[in-house]
């Protein structure tokens, strides 16, 4: 039913899925989506979730996972992340990938919905540690679209692979345009 209704209000409010999304012999993967700016970034990506038809897990900050609305987030498969001390969330990360024989999870590396200039890096290393793809997902609020990338296995050598992903977001707005990623050219 919900599947229903996310496609209907894609429709109505004019938004289309592109890209290839679940990968056919992909079990395994972590979804960068970029960029997040709004609050409204969270229902655009449940309704895209229910749209490609994938179990698809999030991480969202610990605190969010309190009263009032706890609950939801655990019902809509959160994970909650500790932000408030260090933890080895990377290493907490590939044993959650290393007990289940299938898992999608999305994270927003910006870490905010203000605007960054650098992106953190965990997605990265979990990919690593892992051993699978990350698949990159744009929230182009200008061309009203979800659009997933190919999956890619990141080599190792960090400046290489994070070219592929400034060129994938590159010129990329989202729901507040000034709060977009920018990177230093």
């Amino acid at each position: 039913m919900f599947r229903l209704l996310s496609k209907l209000i894609f429709k109505i409010i004019g938004w289309k899925i592109a890209g290839e999304f679940p990968v056919k012999g992909v079990k395994k993967s972590i979804l960068v989506v970029i960029p997040h700016t709004s609050n409204w970034d969270f229902p655009l990506g449940l309704m895209a979730r229910s749209i490609v038809k994938t179990k698809i897990t999030y991480m969202m900050k610990s605190t969010m996972f309190k009263p009032p609305f706890g609950w939801f987030f655990k019902w809509m498969d959160g994970i909650p992340v500790d932000r408030s001390k260090s933890t080895n969330f990377v290493d907490a990360v590939i044993d959650l990938y290393d007990q289940h024989e299938e898992l999608h999870t999305v994270i927003a590396p910006e870490g905010t919905r203000k605007k960054v200039e650098t992106l953190k890096t965990g997605f990265y290393y979990i990919a690593i540690g892992a051993k699978i793809p990350i698949i990159l997902v744009r929230f182009d609020y200008g061309a009203k679209e979800v659009r997933f990338r190919e999956p890619f296995y990141p080599t190792g050598n960090k400046e290489e692979d994070f070219k592929i992903i400034r060129a994938y977001f590159s010129g990329i707005k989202g729901k507040i345009p000034e709060n977009s990623w920018a990177y230093p050219e």
